[in-house]
């Protein structure tokens, strides 16, 4: 099976060229796509544990008992 292709266009001929990527250009495009896929994974999971301190800060507000410091810095704008 073929390597991807990316196409190059010379701006000053308009000549357009179809060239098959190299071994190790396909090899840094999977390090970049799973380097991206643990950022996302990372910044759901602090997205999840922040609206969770955030709930527990509210809840504790509510019942009205203190609060961790990290509760307390959730609520700091």
């Amino acid at each position: 099976m073929p390597n991807p292709t990316r196409i190059e266009i010379n701006c000053e001929t308009g000549v357009e060229s179809v060239i098959e990527l190299t071994n190790a250009e396909v090899a840094q495009m999977e390090r970049d796509r799973a380097a991206a896929e643990a950022h996302r994974t990372e910044a759901a999971a602090a997205a999840a544990a922040l609206a969770t301190l955030k709930a527990s800060a509210k809840a504790k507000l509510m019942a009205g008992t203190p609060l961790t410091a990290e509760e307390a810095d959730t609520l700091i704008l």
